[in-house]
């Protein structure tokens, strides 16, 4: 879409000058009129420097996206300068000129020109939803109406680095786990592939009766040479329908609720989670906001739909007079020690600083689980490995053990 160059004055009679993306004037107008501002002229211009427009396509494709790491740094620095006593405007100008990553040094272009025109902070944010989640427009809005938007910035600034931290921990522990599991199918797929049809061809050219393990193995073998295209293609059906299946409400419901059961890696998705929840709860009470609303903006911010639909009860319980203590007893995802610790924050009236403390526990935990996680897979990866190995080993060398007893009706 075009760009368009105005000029207007708002209900103060200051006068606004911008540049806004529209369709025609009359969209650009209309805009103006939605923010307060009476335009006073309209006319196109060429597109504003940063703005991604003359990019070729390949430019486009390779383009670093804006990250996590782009926003927790932008959150510092807009606490630094609010702090410091920066007008919003200028220091919105020079972090977008010192803004290293392009695609976001153009979310900052925008959120000024929205500035600019007469919107929210976070009323321009909410246009860059792949930028920044609900969790952190909640918590800009809620700085924007106590007046204490520099505090906040610097608390999303700690709960952004907690979520990277996590990630990256979890990222960690799970790599050699991987490696392995890749491995021993790789190493699978070539016997089956390679090594095992050279076996057959030998065992064949015997015409002896041959183990059940080694006509499985043959059996297996075949299978896979011949019907390769059907694996394959029931692999590709496969992953399309669970992502699929995962992007209906009852199907993401139903594996994030599995996800918890499963072994060893299920508690850490429950503390984890639990840890976030904690952590945000307790950022959000201390900002101000009320426990209902806290609530339902936590919600939002749980990667797993169970627990998601467990912090709602909560929040429909608490509407309904309920106190915290029980409701978190009827959503059965919390252990006695946290519940002991909520009751004491609910009769104390120092419920975020004891939110903070479950948190915390939380993450000692998930951190004690990360670390000695390749310890607890170490053992089930073992096992997996010695029954394969001793699969191969009897269909392989059983035949060739008995060799000599399997070519004696053929002397």
């Amino acid at each position: 879409m075009p760009f368009f160059a105005y000029r207007g004055r708002n209900a103060r009679g200051e006068l606004m000058q911008g540049t806004l993306e529209a369709a025609d004037t009359g969209a650009v107008a209309d805009q103006l009129f939605g923010t307060g501002v009476t335009p006073i002229e309209i006319k196109e211009t060429a597109a504003p420097k940063g703005s991604g427009e003359g990019q070729g396509w390949w430019e486009r494709l390779t383009e670093r996206k804006p990250t996590t790491l782009d926003v927790q740094l932008f959150s510092r620095q807009m606490y630094t300068l609010l702090k410091s006593g920066v007008p919003i405007m200028r220091g919105l100008s020079g972090l977008q000129e010192s803004a290293i990553n392009k695609a976001f040094a153009r979310v900052i272009r925008d959120l000024r020109e929205a500035l600019d025109s007469g919107r929210e902070l976070s009323a321009a944010m909410r246009r860059h939803p792949a930028v920044f989640d609900n969790f952190y427009l909640a918590m800009v809005r809620v700085g924007e109406l106590t007046g204490r938007l520099d505090e906040v910035f610097l608390r999303l600034n700690s709960h952004i680095e907690f979520e990277r931290d996590m990630r990256d921990r979890v990222k960690s522990a799970l790599r050699y786990p991987s490696f392995v599991m890749a491995a021993m199918v790789i190493a699978v797929v070539i016997v089956n592939v390679f090594v095992i049809p050279q076996f057959a061809n030998v065992f064949n050219s015997l015409h002896a009766q041959l183990p059940l393990v080694t006509r499985m193995l043959i059996a297996t073998s075949n299978f896979m040479i011949h019907a390769w295209p059907v694996m394959l293609g029931a692999v590709i059906a496969a992953v399309v329908g669970f992502r699929w299946w995962i992007g209906t409400p009852a199907g993401r419901f139903s594996w994030d609720k599995a996800k918890l059961r499963i072994p060893i890696a299920g508690k850490i998705v429950l503390k984890a989670t639990m840890a976030r929840f904690a952590r945000s709860f307790a950022l959000s009470s201390r900002s101000g906001v009320p426990i209902v609303q806290a609530l339902t903006v936590v919600s939002q911010t749980a990667d797993n739909a169970y627990l998601s639909a467990r912090i709602e009860q909560m929040r429909d319980g608490v509407e309904r007079g309920e106190s915290i203590l029980r409701t978190s007893v009827a959503a059965g995802v919390f252990t006695p020690i946290v519940l002991q610790m909520i009751a004491v924050g609910e009769e104390t009236g120092s419920l975020d600083e004891l939110m903070d403390e479950i948190a915390h526990m939380y993450e000692r935990e998930v951190d004690y689980e990360l670390k000695t996680l390749s310890a607890q897979i170490e053992p089930i990866l073992i096992v997996f490995l010695g029954i394969l190995v001793l699969i191969l080993a009897l269909g392989i060398f059983l035949p060739i053990w008995d060799l000599g007893r399997a070519a004696l009706p053929n002397k």
